[in-house]
């Protein structure tokens, strides 16, 4: 199935509010193994993810003591339509009736309260029967603009979790307002939102590591599954596959070992036919990110593809995003026809030897 069709997919679920999807637990593990120093002694907050369900709750709960949390807590957003999925705690009288109204855990210790020797699932399963921690349903219905979810808020050092995409400019608004630390999942359309692009043209929000060239695959209810076009949904695993979906963030992500390396100079460029100029901007066309040119002074138009090897210490800084100066997307003329290239990002290096 093509790009724009798995992108079309994703977007008509966003417009349907359709928000139901449930991060797996290896891509959960395969990001966060890069900022394990950064949350030593932190507070996380998985908003947006019933603990009771969430694979970020099962993560952050089952490696609690080896990443050295201070504090995990988790909210469900809405009410779980898919229970019983990670934690059997169905069974725990009051704590959670007909396992669907929203509920906030808090812990703050993972101890092997089974003595085998090892922090498991069945440890904080056990915390939670014995309330030696905090498990209590939310009066707000668990929306995270709501006056207890801020409260929430406020106590966290950095938040992690899979918003609802249709509500991702407000959910980032609120983060930022809060000055909070996140790493989340979204749409990669968001870059193309003013709120967010605004962000990440001031170093306030960057992609993370994952999900750059492979699939994202999320659980999604099988009821919920005919709104997908054929070839997304797996009616065998229950999973839905994008490529269009990033982790956005604004941790520190090292990029060193995936860098945006030129080989061509802008002269060498130039003999091989690219770069050509805009015709409504001061600046080149680089149809590739390989072929970025390596010592360029100008502005030149990269994929929004540039982003997943960018990180605010690369020595490229971001000018503005796909419009010239009409106001209009940007365009160039080859062979007396008109091209306007797909999306845009203007870059330029923050330092350069020589100019054209």
């Amino acid at each position: 199935m093509s790009t724009r069709s798995l992108n079309r997919s994703l977007h008509k679920a966003s417009q349907a509010k359709n928000d139901e999807f449930y991060t797996q637990l290896g891509d959960i593990a395969n990001e966060l193994r890069h900022y394990r120093d950064q949350l030593s002694g932190k507070v996380i907050l998985c908003n947006c993810d019933d603990p009771f369900e969430s694979n970020f709750f099962k993560y952050f709960a089952a490696n609690f003591n080896t990443l050295g949390l201070k504090k995990l807590i988790a909210t469900s957003y809405q009410k779980s339509p898919i229970v019983g999925g990670q934690l059997s705690l169905l069974d725990i009288e009051g704590l959670k009736p007909e396992g669907r109204e929203p509920y906030v855990v808090e812990i703050n210790e993972v101890p092997d309260m089974n003595s085998d020797g090892a922090i498991s699932l069945d440890d904080v399963e056990h915390l939670l029967k014995h309330n030696k921690n905090i498990a209590m349903p939310l009066k707000g219905g668990g929306d995270f603009r709501s006056k207890e979810c801020i409260e929430l808020l406020k106590k966290a050092d950095i938040v992690v979790t899979n918003p609802p995409f249709s509500l991702f400019r407000e959910y980032v608004a609120q983060l930022i307002e809060h000055n909070k630390k996140f790493l989340i999942i979204g749409s990669k359309n968001a870059i193309t939102y003013k709120e967010i692009f605004k962000l990440i043209k001031e170093n306030k929000l960057w992609l993370g590591y994952g999900f750059a060239a492979g699939n994202a695959f999320f659980k999604i209810p099988a009821e919920k599954a005919r709104e997908f076009a054929a070839g997304v949904y797996d009616s065998k695993t229950g999973l839905v596959k994008f490529r269009n979906v990033g982790w956005f963030t604004n941790l520190y992500v090292d990029k060193s070992e995936d860098p945006i390396t030129p080989y061509l100079t802008y002269e060498q460029g130039r003999k091989k036919g690219l770069y050509p100029k805009y015709d409504n901007y001061d600046a080149i066309e680089v149809s590739k990110v390989a072929e970025i040119p390596s010592d360029y002074k100008g502005v030149m138009g990269v994929p929004i593809t540039f982003l997943d090897k960018w990180a605010p210490e690369s020595g490229i800084e971001i000018v503005k995003f796909r419009k010239g100066d009409d106001d209009k997307d940007l365009a160039f003329t080859r062979e007396r026809e008109r091209v306007q290239p797909y999306f845009r990002i203007l870059i330029r290096y923050r330092r350069a030897n020589r100019s054209h």
